[in-house]
């Protein structure tokens, strides 16, 4: 990866897409370069879709619970109960963590009914010992693509070697 990499992934995400098209046009690297280069980061494993994000709140999936998971530690726990979490419904994330916390996961949901439901399916797994769940009250900020948080002399800085 290089800076003309980064470059071109900031325009995609900036844009919202992976036409080529459109980040020659923001970026004025020739679109022959933008598809080659995009398709080669794509076989790599750098960029995994085309960059469709959807507005959840839109979507009616408004309702944001981040829960802190505490698990009875065992040999590969982190595995089967990490496993356990991701496969619930409505779990978007789901992170094994240092220190106190065993897991913090991350729900979308769109009512009441279903929070209580998650809560319940968390509490199923024998494993999890006691859960601490948030409900978010307003997302102040939700980048889903975490290159937006960097100044490409950041990036080229850290990744580029």
């Amino acid at each position: 990866m290089d800076e003309r990499d980064l470059v071109i992934l900031q325009a995609a995400v900036d844009l919202g897409t992976g036409s080529p098209d459109e980040i020659a046009t923001q970026t004025d690297i020739p679109k022959s370069t933008v598809h080659y280069r995009l398709n080669k980061l794509k076989e790599s494993g750098v960029v995994n879709d085309d960059l469709l994000s959807l507005d959840l709140t839109e979507l009616g999936l408004d309702i944001t619970i981040v829960t802190e998971v505490i698990a009875d530690y065992g040999p590969q726990y982190h595995e089967e109960v990490g496993q356990a979490l991701t496969d619930i419904e409505g779990v978007n994330q789901v992170y094994f963590t240092m220190g106190d916390t065993d897991f913090v996961v991350i729900a979308h949901l769109s009512e009441r009914e279903m929070v209580q439901r998650l809560i319940a399916d968390y509490e199923a797994i024998e494993e999890v010992e006691r859960t601490s769940s948030q409900f978010v009250v307003e997302t102040l900020k939700d980048e889903p693509n975490p290159i937006n948080d960097f100044e490409l002399n950041t990036l080229v800085d850290s990744l580029v070697k």
